[in-house]
């Protein structure tokens, strides 16, 4: 049995094989609550053979979800979480939950609430200016982390995964372009680090022993001016030395300034504009080219970046970004990555881990047109997929 296929530990659990099934908003929570759809979802992505799936996006608070269909962790989304946990062990799978406070990438108008910003700035999706949290307001959101990481405990998931990405909150603290602070959240890097380290710290705190807590962290957000790689390193290691993760997931890009260089490939501008609500489609036809800008696919496109990682920690590390095969995922392996984490593939075909099992050489189907990305405001899905 290949490595990547045979059963693996990450921190407490023993997951079946070394396939996580990465963190996508998946569309199918309308009333900000679990629903038979995303319960199927998982489901479907388990008894295809992944290690452990991950639900996207639990936000942390109401105020943190990038759009008001999201769900977000209150007892309320107990019973529901539960119901899908349950679905996922029952196919064998492990199954996380992606938590965070989607900072200056919040609606404010869809949530009827301030998004927040290290530093004053303008919310193009709610069409407002954010609200700077004070060191009180920060603590609050630390807090609320570690509820929502009580709460996944409590609704059975087996692992958290930290949302330090993307210019979500935390990682809008950690980048110079958009903290602009002089206070001990501001500044140095130690100091932009300090939101980072402390939500991953009470988070752990609340999840205990048992359950597994991972990090997904950007390596460079790809933004002039923004969060750099060399940073990023320097993150990671405090991370490491702080020793309140089992392991850091390695992505790249921002979802507030360059999403593309998350996901590389086609850029779906026309119907990633058709999505949008007026009047943000009225602007995103103005600066659509320069938002979604074009970066080509080619496999395994994070691997260069992360190598970086590899060589200067000793802690486990999952590679993100262009595995489809399992070529590419025994590759990541032999170069030290623990595990690897798939997102548009199995998007395209939930089974394909299964598939490796009976067939090593199974290509994957997934063409990197990126048209699922506009299906986010809908109901995320592969628009080539036909069952």
């Amino acid at each position: 049995m290949s490595d990547v296929l045979a059963p693996a530990r990450l921190g407490p659990l023993t997951l079946r094989n070394r396939v996580l099934k990465a963190a996508t908003f998946e569309g199918r929570t309308p009333d900000a609550l679990v629903t038979d759809e995303l319960v199927e979802f998982h489901r479907e992505v388990a008894a295809g053979g992944v290690g452990m799936t991950t639900v996207a996006y639990c936000a942390v608070a109401p105020g943190g979800r990038t759009d008001a269909h999201q769900i977000w962790m209150r007892p309320e989304a107990v019973p529901g979480l539960r119901r899908l946990t349950d679905a996922v062990h029952a196919e064998g799978a492990a199954v996380s939950a992606q938590l965070g406070h989607a900072g200056p990438v919040a609606n404010a108008r869809s949530n009827r609430a301030p998004a927040l910003s290290p530093s004053r700035m303008f919310n193009p999706l709610g069409m407002r200016f954010t609200k700077v949290p004070d060191a009180l307001a920060i603590a609050e959101v630390v807090e609320a982390h570690a509820r929502a990481a009580r709460l996944a405990r409590e609704s059975g998931f087996d692992a958290v995964e930290v949302h330090l990405g993307h210019n979500y909150l935390a990682s809008a603290f950690l980048s110079p372009l958009l903290n602009r602070r002089r206070d001990e959240y501001g500044g140095s890097l130690a100091n932009r680090a300090r939101v980072a380290r402390e939500l991953v710290r009470a988070v752990r705190d609340a999840a205990g022993d048992d359950m597994a807590v991972t990090a997904k962290l950007t390596m460079e957000d790809g933004v002039r001016g923004g969060f750099s790689i060399e940073e990023s390193l320097r993150v990671a290691g405090w991370l490491q030395d702080d020793g309140a993760v089992d392991a850091i997931e390695l992505t790249a890009g921002s979802s507030l300034l360059n999403p593309m260089a998350i996901f590389r490939g086609d850029a779906p501008r026309r119907n990633f504009a058709r999505a949008l609500p007026i009047p943000v489609r009225w602007g995103f036809q103005l600066v659509g080219g320069k938002f979604l800008r074009e970066y080509p696919y080619r496999p395994g496109y994070l691997l260069d970046k992360a190598r970086r990682f590899r060589a200067e920690l000793t802690m486990p590390l999952i590679l993100l970004g262009g595995i489809t095969d399992l070529a590419g995922a025994e590759q990541a392996r032999t170069e030290g990555f623990d595990f690897v984490a798939m997102g548009r593939a199995l998007l395209r075909e939930p089974d394909l881990v299964r598939r490796w099992q009976s067939d090593r050489a199974t290509p994957s189907l997934c063409t990197h047109c990126n048209e699922c990305v506009p299906t986010i405001y809908s109901k995320t899905r592969c628009v080539l997929r036909t069952s």
